[in-house]
């Protein structure tokens, strides 16, 4: 326990948020100079231009997360949500939702955050559904649709072959003719790579220990996640 009063603990502690203050002041007018140097203006005028399209730019895609979330409100069958978010899942939901600049996405965290809110809709919302949608790019999550529009019972035992993705996928039947199976794009894998870091897929092992795309295995996670995105409709 710190001996000094609660009046020099607490000008301490004054003072510390003082300096971090002033650091990110000072940054701010860094970068600031760093804008003016392309448009030819004051440094004022260029943390105005950075901080007022920062701005527009969040609310943009604020408003755009509230219209969708409301369309897609009425096609679940509801005037209002019917069912509280906590406020630990509520809030980095929302934050990251209307961060999201590509609609797409957007549109992802919106069904994520409509299903959270319907009482009827049987998805329980966790954090590792949030964590996972802040990862994946437009192309994964397009992956990612595609590979759970297959049935999930077949393909958790026999796998998926992903050498025609993101334009095509089909569950894996001829294990004695592999070699003739194309692999997928560079693209492709990279996406499938950063899938099943996230567990949203598994990529079997080849005896030295490299990746094999060519076939794929859903996870229980990727299969939940995939759902909690698919507006439930009552």
């Amino acid at each position: 326990m710190s001996n000094e009063d609660p009046i020099s603990e607490t000008a301490k502690a004054v003072q510390e948020v003082a300096k971090a203050t002033g650091k990110a002041i000072d940054a701010g007018q860094t970068f600031g100079g760093f804008i003016s140097r392309y448009v030819a203006g004051s440094i004022e005028q260029g943390m105005g231009i950075f901080e007022d399209k920062l701005k527009y730019m969040r609310w943009e895609r604020q408003v755009r997360l509230m219209q969708r979330s409301e369309q897609l409100l009425l096609e679940a069958g509801l005037t209002r949500p019917t069912r509280a978010i906590p406020l630990k899942l509520a809030i980095p939901l929302l934050e990251a939702a209307s961060l999201e600049d590509d609609d797409y996405l957007q549109d992802l965290w919106a069904r994520l955050l409509v299903n959270a809110a319907n009482g009827g809709s049987h998805v329980s919302l966790h954090r590792a559904y949030i964590a996972v949608l802040e990862q994946l790019t437009p192309l994964e999550a397009v992956i990612l649709q595609k590979i759970y529009s297959l049935p999930f019972d077949e393909t958790r035992h026999n796998g998926v072959e992903a050498g025609k993705l993101p334009d095509d996928v089909a569950i894996w039947k001829d294990f004695g003719n592999r070699d003739s199976l194309p692999e997928p794009p560079e693209e492709v894998r990279l996406a499938l790579a950063n899938l099943a870091r996230l567990d949203c897929i598994a990529i079997q092992k080849s005896a030295g220990g490299g990746e094999m795309f060519k076939r794929v295995i859903p996870t229980l996670l990727g299969k939940s996640f995939v759902e909690a995105c698919t507006l439930r409709v009552a």
